[in-house]
């Protein structure tokens, strides 16, 4: 929850601040990228030792599906990863009500041009790299490279982000894509089944593909 809310604070609130917009404000765009990811850095030497630092149902999803944790705690770890996110959502909206100029809380919606199909295939496919990298990276075949787990993944999330804002504003997290929709409304919320459906389904997918490639099988 702790993790999840942090993420959200931060890497939609530099997208807030800054202003991202892929097409008219690039710099912004990488603003906002090395924020998710250092978001999740931070989080991952914060709270890894705790909870392994999911902060993100596309990824408990996968590692459920790989056969690291149960379904009791897979549901609970999704539950509180949404109630995080809304913390961290209703704290940016507390702080925008009260600058002018400031509008919305980050929520994904699709970007111009880019169709409902679009927008569904690119959070399939970057929701299912992301994952992938989580998987591999703190597997147990991966030996000392484990203690870099969480910088591979934050910087891997940069990256996911630098491609995918263009199309969606780069979800990859429902939890993360729920409650700014619901906060901000109008087609963000219309369109929040693709910011749920396509990283479940990315997450199924990349566990599907760890499970060909593992080395300890």
């Amino acid at each position: 929850m702790v993790g999840t809310m942090v993420l959200v604070l931060m890497g939609c609130g530099v997208a807030v601040s800054l202003g991202c917009d892929p097409v008219n404000n690039i710099p912004a765009v990488v603003g906002t990228a090395f924020a998710f990811g250092l978001s999740v850095v931070a989080m991952a030497y914060t709270i890894g030792g705790i909870s392994g630092c999911h902060i993100n149902p596309a990824i408990t999803l996968g590692c459920f599906l790989s056969g690291r944790i149960s379904g009791k705690d897979c549901g609970m770890y999704m539950l509180f990863q949404v109630i995080g996110a809304f913390i961290g959502s209703l704290l940016l909206y507390i702080l925008t009500e009260n600058v002018p100029g400031l509008e919305g809380t980050g929520a994904n919606d699709l970007q111009a041009n880019v169709s409902v199909l679009g927008g569904l295939l690119a959070e399939i496919i970057f929701t299912c790299v992301f994952v992938l990298v989580v998987l591999g990276a703190t597997a147990k075949t991966n030996g000392a490279t484990n203690n870099f787990a969480g910088l591979a993944i934050g910087l891997s999330l940069i990256l996911v982000h630098l491609v995918c804002i263009r199309y969606t504003g780069t979800s990859v997290n429902p939890a993360r894509s729920i409650a700014p929709a619901i906060f901000e409304g109008g087609t963000a919320l219309s369109n929040l089944w693709i910011f749920i459906v396509g990283p479940f389904v990315g997450g199924a997918c990349a566990a599907g593909i760890w499970k060909l490639i593992d080395s300890d099988k």
